[in-house]
């Protein structure tokens, strides 16, 4: 943004008042110019020499420097108030009028500020007003931030400088100080906080449970927001909230390009408290949820009785479905001059591990873990689902992330983790394929339209650790177009020899992205082919000890085969529409055929409908109620095995914390 001179004119007739008054008030003594109380700045004015001999000269430099002054505000008032005419004014006066010790000047040589307002959560600020001050109190110039939270401020003379920030309910606490040199930009980003209506900082006087309740205060009134963080890729196709994201899903990676980070109240309550500013330093954020669900179902038969149909399965009742905590560093992907590394642990607790769970993750709560019941493993457990670090190349093409440990997997439009969905249940697509990955994974951005991946995996839910363990390679392929409003997202997720084991699936996958236009619609469509080879046979007795606990066998062709060939494939659909800043609804349509029951346990082709709304309160508090029918064609899949069609009414609340 231009940087304007502190209210102009009452510059103008204090600086020229100041200097004749100069030869009369003792060196040193402090000003204030009187201008209004919303641009007043304090000034302290260069030291003096002065005798009784030099006098006359004193009045001589007074009666020049009144015209000087003169002209100056002339200038003022008749050229554009530009960063250049601005500089080029204070620097006259100031060189009219050195101090008697300073060496003279030997031209032009200036500099300029740069910067961010940003809030103590790390959003930026958009509208604030941000004065730069120099040490000895000869410039006072003052800028708005623009709607990313940016400031400029040009036609400095090399030097110190003070800098402080302003907005209605924010401030600076103190001021920063910024070492302006010669034709350089020196960057300055200025953190504000809350402000009491005295216009004292008061979050880090506060307790951590006050200012814990704080966060969600500012966050429902939508004072704890800022500007759209810059980035360096296409437009963001949607916005999150409403939607779980803004930029299209790709998994294994952060989003090259573009900023990451997310801060919710317990963060935001850390970062205001007395170790502030060692968070801020260290970048790291903790933050979580808690994920209860409910649903009302026409299957009642059972532990599972909503089944295949997942997450939800236990029929009729309340449960709860996750509760997690993150702790995290992102990388600042944006940025394209240093390396930068980040972490994730996600621990989550609930239902839902189930659905988590890999081999050698204290997956002894479900794996071999029979129930009286008939069922197998705990109802509730604890899942460390993703546990890694990101190292960030930015020289290496457009940017590259390595990341290493425990991840999602790469593909797919939804996710385990509850927020990183349109709806609460999910899609059979999604259910039965594969979670998470313990690995490699190299992601390069190599354009807006062209991102590749790569990696390297024990494979599909096993640790590398774990006894089903293989080698398993992945591929993945991205193409955007049109602005961002396309992405065709293709991934070969598990290369290995697909032989039959706990959850070794060769999966081949084709996603589509498409935003309509500039209108509020957009469709996300996802289709997968997936098999494991020398799958036992069900119905062949022989077979009986080849089969592993948690790895269904298949319904092979013939009942005299030992083994057999087991796909099958999926597609499903996804068309969104938002509605205002809270609020979106979704239709999803899909088919799965499970060609030899390996995933689902019944032989069948399904059809499932789904059509959801999702509500947020502020950015912390989700609502998303649906409706869904679920349709077997071949068996009654549904209701443990005594139903071919089941209609629930479910939705859940998701509270960030």
């Amino acid at each position: 943004m231009t940087a304007t001179r502190i209210h102009p004119w009452a510059s103008c007739v204090a600086h020229e008042a100041r200097l004749m008054r100069s030869a009369s008030k003792r060196p040193g003594a402090g000003r204030t110019l009187s201008g209004p109380p919303s641009r007043r700045i304090s000034e302290t004015h260069a030291p003096h020499k002065q005798s009784n001999a030099t006098s006359g000269l004193h009045r001589t430099q007074m009666t020049r420097n009144m015209v000087l002054s003169a002209l100056a505000c002339i200038a003022f008032l008749i050229a554009p108030m530009s960063i250049p005419a601005l500089g080029q004014a204070n620097r006259f006066l100031a060189e009219a009028n050195p101090p008697a010790d300073s060496p003279a000047p030997s031209g032009p040589a200036y500099g300029a500020v740069r910067g961010v307002t940003l809030l103590t959560n790390g959003a930026p600020l958009e509208a604030a007003k941000v004065c730069i001050h120099s040490a000895d109190g000869r410039i006072g110039l003052d800028a708005m931030s623009g709607p990313d939270g940016t400031f400029s401020i040009g036609g400095l003379a090399p030097g110190p400088y003070a800098i402080t920030a302003a907005k209605d309910g924010f401030g600076t606490s103190a001021a920063k100080t910024v070492e302006v040199a010669m034709n350089q930009v020196a960057d300055a980003s200025v953190e504000l906080v809350a402000v009491s209506p005295g216009g004292a900082a008061v979050a880090s006087n506060r307790s951590f449970i006050r200012r814990f309740i704080q966060a969600y205060a500012d966050d429902w009134k939508g004072t704890s927001g800022g500007a759209d963080a810059q980035s360096r890729g296409y437009p963001a196709p949607v916005t999150n909230p409403p939607f779980p994201f803004a930029v299209w899903p790709m998994g294994g990676t952060p989003w090259i390009g573009y900023p990451n980070s997310t801060s919710y109240p317990l963060t935001t309550a850390l970062l205001t408290g007395k170790h502030g500013d060692w968070w801020k330093k260290a970048n790291v954020q903790v933050y979580g949820w808690l994920d209860a669900g409910a649903n009302l179902s026409t299957s009642h038969d059972g532990p599972y009785a909503n089944a295949p149909a997942a997450y939800n399965q236990v029929a009729n009742t309340v449960t709860l479905d996750q509760a997690t905590l993150y702790i995290e560093r992102v990388p600042d992907t944006v940025q394209t001059d240093h390396f930068d590394w980040g972490f994730r642990l996600t621990n989550l607790y609930g239902f839902d591990y189930r659905f988590t769970t890999a081999e050698g993750y204290f997956s002894q709560q479900l794996l071999n873990n029979p129930k009286p019941n008939g069922t197998i493993g705990n109802e509730y457990g604890y899942d460390p689902v993703m546990a890694y670090v990101d190292l960030y190349f930015p020289k290496v093409a457009g940017g590259m992330d390595l990341r290493i440990g425990r991840y999602i997997s790469l593909p797919d439009i939804e996710a385990q983790l509850a927020p990183n969905n349109y709806t609460y249940t999910h899609s059979l697509t999604y259910t039965y394929d594969c979670y998470t990955q313990t690995g490699i994974n190299a992601t390069i951005k190599l354009s807006n339209r062209w991102t590749v991946q790569a990696g390297l995996s024990g494979g599909c839910e096993a640790a590398p650790w774990a006894p089903d363990a293989k080698l398993t390679g992945n591929a993945c392929l991205a193409y955007s177009w049109t602005e961002g409003r396309n992405e065709l997202y293709v991934c070969a997720n598990s290369i290995n020899d697909s032989k039959y084991s706990y959850n070794n699936l060769a999966a081949y996958y084709a996603t589509w992205y498409h935003k309509f236009g500039t209108s509020d619609w957009h469709m996300d469509w996802e289709t997968w082919y997936q098999y494991q080879k020398d799958t036992p046979n069900v119905n062949n007795p022989g077979a009986a000890s080849l089969l592993l606990t948690n790895a269904n066998g298949a319904v092979c062709n013939r009942p005299d085969e030992l083994t057999c060939f087991a796909p099958e494939w999926a597609s499903v659909h996804y068309l969104v529409r938002q509605l205002g800043n809270k609020n979106f609804i979704s239709l999803r349509n899909e088919v799965f055929d499970d060609l030899k029951g390996q995933r689902t346990g019944f032989q069948t082709l399904y059809t499932e409908h789904d059509l959801s709304w999702n509500h947020w309160i502020g950015n912390t508090v989700l609502f998303r109620p649906e409706l869904r029918y679920d349709h077997a064609y071949n068996a009654p899949a549904y209701d443990s095995g005594l139903r071919k069609s089941q209609f629930m009414v479910a939705g859940d609340m998701i509270w960030f914390f």
